[in-house]
């Protein structure tokens, strides 16, 4: 395995191995909150939390959790912080906690934290975890802002709650339905997919014109 820098583990997670735009994780919380971009900034800090949170201490102890039990302890381990983040959140921004419903719940299988704690966590030290885990949640919380600016601001014509068009605008209601959020996902992934294949080709042609 290619030893990796401390700057490269925080760095990893946040574009080039975005957990929803690249490996295509977590995408029911996005899928489902990214209605608003106040949801979905709760759910991104709910989400920061228990991902840091969880890394560390699967880093900590991952001398001491016998292989047999491992994923069961990590779930475990999730669990509690998922569990004392929805008590924050409600304690804080109830009317968010309600609007987020079940989806604060269901973070415990959220994907990307689970696998940022099998295949680095539990095989790397504290340090090299928390950044890990900490890129890999800026990468969450990016995707998440991205997809809910778009979804609020086509859907409700607004941002934050405040409005950015005048009395005529006509709201694209379906942006803040369940398929406008199928649709906004697409559309992002197109775009990436384009602009990717079209740096590579032009870096490409550079390189056959220098070597002309």
């Amino acid at each position: 395995m290619t030893e990796t820098r401390p700057m490269d583990d925080l760095l990893r997670g946040i574009w080039r191995e975005n957990p929803i735009f690249v490996q295509t994780l977590g995408l029911c919380p996005t899928l489902a909150v990214t209605n608003s971009v106040e949801n979905a900034v709760a759910m991104a800090t709910a989400t920061f939390f228990v991902l840091v949170g969880s890394c560390f201490f699967a880093s900590l102890f991952r001398r001491y959790i016998p292989n047999e039990v491992r994923i069961a302890t990590f779930v475990l381990i999730i669990a509690t912080f998922v569990t004392v983040a929805d008590m924050m959140l409600e304690a804080i921004v109830p009317g968010i906690h309600k609007a987020l419903g079940a989806f604060v719940g269901l973070i415990i299988v959220n994907c990307i934290i689970l696998a940022r704690q099998e295949a680095f966590a539990s095989k790397n030290p504290v340090g090299r975890a928390v950044l890990d885990a900490i890129g890999y949640a800026f990468g969450f919380t990016i995707a998440m802002l991205i997809m809910s600016s778009i979804r609020e601001v086509l859907g409700s014509g607004s941002f934050l709650g405040y409005h950015l068009f005048g009395k005529g605008y006509e709201p694209w209601v379906f942006f803040t339905l369940p398929p406008g959020g199928f649709i906004t996902l697409g559309s992002v992934l197109l775009f990436l997919s384009w602009f990717y294949k079209r740096r590579e080709a032009r870096e490409k042609a550079i390189e056959l014109r220098m070597a002309a």
